[in-house]
């Protein structure tokens, strides 16, 4: 891989070009971030404020020395809305929380002990199939917003403007070349917002009457709510952000690889993992969704080979500016249920199919039984719905419960050993090629 740096990771650019370098990062993030509470109930504004303040605490806490972006996280959708519906904002906030305090806990374990114990416990085969779970969870969701109109009912007009989107979407994502190509998503949603407004579904006074500086509703602890914990919310939260720590480890290897050093080794996966929890924990003190590192990001530092920290900087401090423009969030909040479902479809697919890949990738033996029951298992807990009610009113469901499952079958069922001994044999050989 060339990874010759055009900007290298300490570098300053010159003001004009900052400005412009930073601004393609925030496009990159931008349909994603703004996607996932406009799924869960929350605040797209305090989506965009706290992934600023979390990319720059991630930036400080890695000492300056990984350019990566903290964005909303697909992965705790379902356990969020959940807990948005059934106990307000304050237990989606303290289960945010409580994910960013797993982060901090798994990372002072780390810096102890070394990280292979983590994939140990989340190996490929559970983590894998645990993905596409998230993914295809959320089908009927991304389907249901598609085509029907904001009564809940079937409108071959609406969802033409889902699958207008749609359409748009996936030529962006296979035609379009370089930043293009990166911000698929944001296109689709331009491409179809346009679309709802020539065929009239779009109501565009909220942006009119907006001002031009609006304070964000901040959802506060002991202010805007009571904080209450209860094991519900540790049973719905834990075990996702236990699955999450794999895909921060797999950003990191991969990111490694773009730019051409060892972020595992140094400055330690232990500051990285603790930088997307102390991100997690910043939005759970002010209403935003949990964090994660972004593949989108890392996908225009490959592109432009700009891998300094200022720029990520440059894009968080822009971040947290839009969220205070009125305009911009009530632009945000015209955006017609269709044309995010149209996208949804796309990405919701993406990432059961980055599940997928990541099976593939790992040479994961379908032929072997005990790979064949756990992943069958996860799949079909996770995507069915399954329920455990527990004592004192403890519930453990859906993809939270498949996970649970799925790491006891790994460390239950015989062959772990040679698996493992696989695993690491491919991540070393990665290392080896960064």
């Amino acid at each position: 891989m060339n990874n010759k740096p055009t900007l290298d990771v300490k570098d300053i650019p010159k003001p004009g070009q900052w400005f412009t370098l930073s601004l393609q990062h925030l496009f990159s993030m931008f349909g994603a971030t703004i996607l996932v509470p406009y799924l869960v109930g929350l605040s797209p504004a305090l989506a965009l404020i706290s992934s600023g303040l979390g990319t720059l605490a991630f930036l400080l806490i890695t000492k300056g020395r990984v350019p990566a972006y903290l964005g909303s996280s697909f992965a705790y959708i379902i356990p969020i809305k959940v807990l948005n519906e059934t106990g307000g904002p304050g237990a989606a906030m303290v289960g945010t929380f409580i994910a960013g305090l797993v982060y901090g806990i798994v990372a002072l374990v780390i810096s102890k002990s070394g990280h292979r114990w983590v994939m140990n416990i989340l190996p490929p085969i559970v983590v894998g199939p645990v993905i596409i779970v998230i993914g295809l969870a959320l089908s009927s969701t991304a389907v249901g917003m598609a085509m029907n109109n904001p009564a809940g009912k079937y409108s071959m007009l609406h969802f033409s403007v889902g699958l207008v989107t749609l359409a748009a979407t996936i030529v962006f994502s296979i035609y379009a070349k370089k930043m293009l190509s990166i911000i698929p998503i944001l296109a689709g949603i331009i491409v179809g917002y346009i679309y709802a407004l020539i065929v009239g579904v779009v109501d565009f006074t909220p942006v009119l009457k907006a001002n031009w500086f609006e304070m964000p509703e901040f959802v506060i602890p002991f202010v805007s709510y009571k904080v209450k914990l209860t094991w519900d919310i540790v049973a719905l939260i834990v075990p996702v952000a236990v699955v999450t720590l794999s895909e921060h480890i797999g950003h990191q290897l991969v990111l490694s690889k773009v730019v051409g050093r060892d972020y595992i080794k140094n400055p330690g996966l232990h500051r990285s993992i603790l930088g997307d929890g102390t991100a997690t924990i910043i939005s759970a003190l002010i209403g935003g969704p949990p964090k994660t590192t972004y593949g989108e990001n890392i996908g225009v530092l490959a592109i432009t080979r700009v891998y300094s920290v200022y720029v990520i900087a440059g894009a968080a401090v822009i971040a947290i500016i839009f969220g205070f423009i009125g305009k911009v969030t009530a632009l945000i909040q015209t955006i017609p249920t269709p044309v995010m479902g149209g996208v949804s479809i796309l990405l919701f697919g993406i990432i059961a199919s980055s599940g997928l890949r990541m099976l593939v990738d790992s040479k994961v033996d379908f032929g072997d039984k005990r790979n064949l029951v756990i992943s069958s298992v996860i799949l079909v807990l996770g995507i069915g719905g399954a329920i455990v009610k527990l004592p004192f009113n403890i519930q453990i469901q859906g993809m939270a419960l498949a996970a649970i499952i799925g790491v006891l079958l790994n460390l239950i069922l015989p062959g772990r050993q040679a698996a493992d001994e696989n695993m690491f044999e491919a991540e070393d050989a990665n290392k080896q090629t960064a």
